[in-house]
């Protein structure tokens, strides 16, 4: 089983930054697929960005060139760098992880984007 613990999120001004954290309880090498979710209120939990184990990402189209997720293996811990926020980036982030065929999730991190 994997916990992941989620920081870094709060109240930031359009055109501001956010740096999130995701702790993992395990090795995140021996983690198949990390990822960052979102979910704004009335809509669906959707993927922003994701990092295999072999440094592969993904970055949804909304948040090309503005996001960029990163990896501290010596610390188990993922990071989502959001620059040039905007309010409709606005909603609930969950860390997300695949280990041995089987997703985890955080307990998510609020982040409002004021215009």
């Amino acid at each position: 089983q994997v916990q992941l613990v989620e920081s870094g999120g709060g109240l930031v001004q359009a055109g501001g930054s956010l740096r999130l954290s995701c702790a993992a309880s395990e090795s995140i090498s021996s983690i198949d697929v990390m990822g960052w979710y979102r979910q704004a209120p009335g809509r669906q939990r959707e993927l922003v960005v994701s990092i295999t184990s072999s440094g592969n990402t993904y970055y949804a189209d909304s948040v090309k060139g503005r996001f960029t997720i990163s990896r501290d293996s010596a610390k188990n811990t993922n990071y989502l760098q959001m620059n040039s926020l905007k309010p409709e980036d606005t909603a609930v982030y969950y860390c997300n992880a695949r280990y041995l065929h089987t997703y985890y999730w955080g307990q998510g991190t609020q982040v409002t984007v004021s215009s």
